[in-house]
């Protein structure tokens, strides 16, 4: 009984990890777009800012995972990372319906974010 209320526990810790996450990457995004608009930003400083956005949030996620967890700290932040990363290709995958870009960018951001969510979790 004690292992799967466990269990639960950590389930729960990576859903509200990851609503925190979101919240800050919208946020975030809702900033980058008014930057856009006030400033008229390059597609090459808005792309490296998506980046940005997605590395603070993992580790932000990373570091709260941590916290809560407490176990196999860097673990955690990479799942964190990993599954923040995996609901963001579902998303861009309904949304255009299939991949936008080539898959050594979607590579390059999944291994950003896992590194992203362990170094949070490794620091936490």
């Amino acid at each position: 009984m004690d292992r799967a209320n466990n269990r639960k526990n950590k389930l729960l810790v990576i859903i509200s990890t990851l609503l925190i996450m979101y919240v800050i990457t919208g946020l975030a995004l809702l900033a980058l777009a008014l930057l856009l608009f006030k400033m008229q930003l390059s597609e090459n400083v808005v792309t490296v800012g998506i980046m940005v956005i997605y590395i603070v949030s993992c580790l932000i996620g990373g570091l709260i995972a941590g916290k809560r967890i407490q176990v196999r700290k860097f673990l955690w932040g990479v799942v964190v990372g990993a599954v923040y990363f995996v609901i963001l290709l579902i998303g861009s995958l309904l949304m255009n319906r299939g991949i936008s870009s080539d898959t050594v960018h979607v590579a390059t951001t999944l291994v950003m974010c896992m590194a992203a969510g362990m170094i949070g979790g490794m620091i936490s």
